[in-house]
């Protein structure tokens, strides 16, 4: 049921666009026995469906703008590729404590931008 709940959530936050890794990766850390590395490739397995499920619901709203996919794409499949041979490399607890520290400057961030709406 724990890990339902984790899905769940982290479903509702990557559904908006938003990263469900954010809300699942420290959970399954917190709340399982798995190491940093494993929560992340946890995570890049649970990405692919509800990524295709948002992905479907955003294109029929048009929310997508096709002419900028290509170059974000072929960034992100090379910046892929580099972050997982890095993420291999790095020390499971060093690479815990730098995931922290990019969550906490996203949350910093957050809470002093301005308001576009």
């Amino acid at each position: 049921m724990k890990l339902f709940i984790i899905g769940f959530l982290s479903g509702i936050i990557s559904g908006m666009g938003i990263g469900g890794g954010a809300i699942l990766i420290p959970s399954l850390i917190f709340f399982s026995n798995l190491k940093q590395q494993q929560a992340q490739g946890l995570n890049l397995i649970v990405f692919l469906p509800v990524a295709a499920v948002a992905l479907i619901v955003h294109f029929r709203e048009k929310n997508i703008e096709l002419q900028y996919a290509k170059w974000i794409i072929v960034g992100g499949v090379i910046g892929a590729i580099v972050g997982s041979i890095m993420a291999l490399r790095i020390n499971p607890t060093r690479l815990k404590k730098y995931f922290g520290i990019f969550l906490l400057f996203i949350g910093i961030y957050e809470l002093f931008k301005k308001n576009d709406a």
